[in-house]
């Protein structure tokens, strides 16, 4: 390709046009609301239940997930006027888990309700996977009567305390008054802050008449990060020889996949996704690497070793995305590394840096290439050499992949990693995939490949079971025209399969793929590793789940050949319904996570002498 073509000059004009404003509002211009109605400026009275239900309204909700409870039915009562749908879920933990996925496909915030005490303790699980996986959910929390609250009653707990190292907010509404003013407040800090935030609300506060107004969401706008710290990092860009772009979630919440792209293009540059972020640069572009991490890519970590500078883009380069993979210590221990983030705090919280920008990753990345503009980056001359050292390595790996993804003649079961291709060969561009946790989900990281953003959401760093397929459900939900998949082992699938029956009766044609190996493989992995292949509690015998799938009423299809894998994941995505794609898989383990989370077992007991 001529360097005309790839001129930055050039690329930075195509940049502009795509926009350079990244502003974090809930605002019904931005989300297609209807026109502002007259209380949004003038007091007027209202009940505390509908100065709620406005300022949701006001912040662009339609959907809300939960269980029913006579704590805000007063509120629940009007939502459907309102023009806000209540998602009735099986668990309120999974209410958390669709919103979540609501978020993320969306971009916008998203809420969950439920009964205060048991239904708001349901919560925590979900409320901390979306606090690590930054989805700006408002987990609304109806409490105890004020007057009540501390004497002991039917269903009381103290709310706040739980929730609050798994978010970014808490308000407790004092008074019927200000209602409006907490709700809206939440909204914002979920946005501005990019995590889950708490509504704490005693149910006797949606009570009571209130003359206010219902305040506006407000416009934050980001910025590029500091003139200084652009500065620097562009002469470090420029002078660098062989740099590497990492690109992160952060990338994608900015939606700035275009103005990365468009950096790496100008400078030539190869990209590597950072941990469970694959939707973070089109994998059909030919710089792309693939993902870091855990089955992630070698060609990937091959091509960052090498680098003599990092531009570490929209991630907080978090400890267990850069763990040594495969044998191989990939992380480069003399490169120059620039890091942007848009929270101060984890600059250079788990690397070392030479650069830290405190910007939106968005911004950021128009702000260099403008920077870079009329500038002569060495790395352009020697792109070829680069490009084709890349190149190599993604065909290697490819090659790799494609020998290991076979299922041997005459084997009963298929391997889990053929299962995986096939599936990979057979998923839609447009697709929406998450993933739980385990050993079969985390293999995936090698064969999930996405052309565009907002589509691949994992457990992230919590880390826990049952995420995947009620993640899916809200991404459904959140773009109705694109299919969900859910890719879950069979032991976290007894944590969700529930949810089947709410697909049934709310119309969400989501698909869960479920690996039934008979084990928690996992922890089994360690077992084998470390204990001497004592399985306590990891073999596990299964129903049918295609046949429970059915009789819930959704559909159901279970393969145990590989050629059958693609043809049943289309016939379900066609359906329109949701169903469950059980994929009978051979007992066969990947490596663990990481081999010094354990050690070999000592025993000082007679009893347990053998235990070693």
């Amino acid at each position: 390709m001529s360097r005309a073509i790839w001129s930055i000059k050039n690329i930075a004009a195509r940049a502009n046009l795509l926009g350079s404003e990244r502003c974090f509002s809930t605002s019904s211009q931005l989300y297609g609301g209807q026109d502002s109605p007259a209380w949004r400026s003038t007091p007027t009275q209202m009940t505390s239940s509908e100065a709620f239900t406005e300022t949701l309204v006001a912040n662009g909700l339609t959907n809300i997930f939960g269980i029913v409870g006579s704590a805000f039915m007063d509120a629940l009562d009007i939502f459907p006027a309102a023009g806000i749908r209540f998602v009735s879920v099986q668990h309120e933990q999974n209410a958390t888990h669709m919103a979540d996925g609501y978020s993320r496909v969306t971009n916008k915030p998203s809420a969950c309700i439920a009964q205060n005490g048991p239904g708001i303790t349901n919560f925590v699980t979900g409320v901390a996977a979306a606090y690590w996986a930054h989805s700006p959910v408002v987990v609304i929390t109806p409490e105890t009567g004020s007057l009540t609250n501390g004497l002991g009653g039917f269903q009381e707990t103290n709310q706040l305390p739980i929730f609050s190292e798994i978010t970014k907010y808490q308000a407790h509404v004092v008074s019927p008054k200000r209602m409006a003013e907490f709700t809206n407040r939440c909204f914002h800090y979920a946005m501005m802050e990019r995590g889950p935030v708490q509504l704490n609300i005693p149910r006797d506060m949606f009570y009571g008449d209130v003359v206010t107004t219902i305040p506006p969401p407000l416009v934050i706008e980001k910025s590029a990060g500091g003139p200084a710290a652009l500065q620097e990092a562009t002469e470090l860009l420029a002078g660098a020889k062989n740099p590497v772009i990492v690109s992160g979630g952060g990338v994608v919440m900015a939606d700035g996949v275009a103005q990365v792209q468009a950096l790496a293009e100008a400078l030539q540059i190869p990209v590597c996704s950072t941990y469970l972020h694959n939707d973070s640069f089109p994998a059909d572009h030919p710089l792309w690497m693939g993902p870091l991490g855990y089955q992630g890519s070698k060609a990937a970590m091959n091509t960052i070793s090498k680098a003599d500078v990092v531009l570490a883009i929209g991630t907080r380069l978090g400890p267990f995305g850069a763990l040594p993979q495969y044998g191989f210590d990939y992380w480069p221990k003399d490169a120059k590394i620039i890091q942007v983030e848009s929270n101060a705090r984890r600059l250079g919280l788990t690397k070392k840096i030479d650069v830290g920008i405190l910007g939106d990753a968005k911004l950021t990345s128009e702000a260099l290439l403008a920077k870079l503009q009329g500038a002569s980056p060495a790395c352009l001359d020697n792109k070829g050499d680069r490009l084709s050292a890349a190149k190599l390595e993604k065909e290697k790996w490819e090659a790799e992949l494609d020998a290991m993804s076979v299922t041997p003649a005459g084997q009963a079961l298929m391997e889990p990693r053929h299962a995986l291709r096939e599936l990979e060969k057979a998923m839609p561009d447009n697709a929406m995939v998450s993933t739980d946790i385990g050993n079969i989900c985390s293999v995936s990281n090698s064969y999930l490949r996405f052309k565009n953003p907002n589509s691949f959401f994992a457990a992230m760093s919590f880390g826990n079971c049952g995420y995947a397929f009620p993640c899916a459900m809200g991404a459904k939900l959140g773009a109705p025209d694109r299919p969900a998949i859910a890719y879950v082992g069979d032991g976290a699938w007894g944590m969700s399969l529930n949810e089947i029956m709410t697909c049934v009766r709310e119309n969400i044609p989501a698909i869960a793929v479920v690996f039934n190996n008979g084990q928690w493989g996992a922890e089994k992995k360690n077992q084998v590793d470390f204990y001497g292949d004592r399985y306590v509690g990891t073999n596990i015998q299964n129903p049918s789940f295609a046949e429970v799938s059915r009789v819930m009423g959704a559909e159901g299809i279970k393969v145990d050949k590989p050629e059958e894998v693609g043809a049943a994941l289309k016939t379900l995505i066609a359906s329109g319904k949701p169903g469950v794609l059980e994929i009978m898989v051979s007992k066969t383990l990947a490596d663990p996570f990481r081999r010094d989370a354990l050690s070999k077992p000592i025993r000082h007991l007679d009893k347990y002498k053998t235990f070693v």
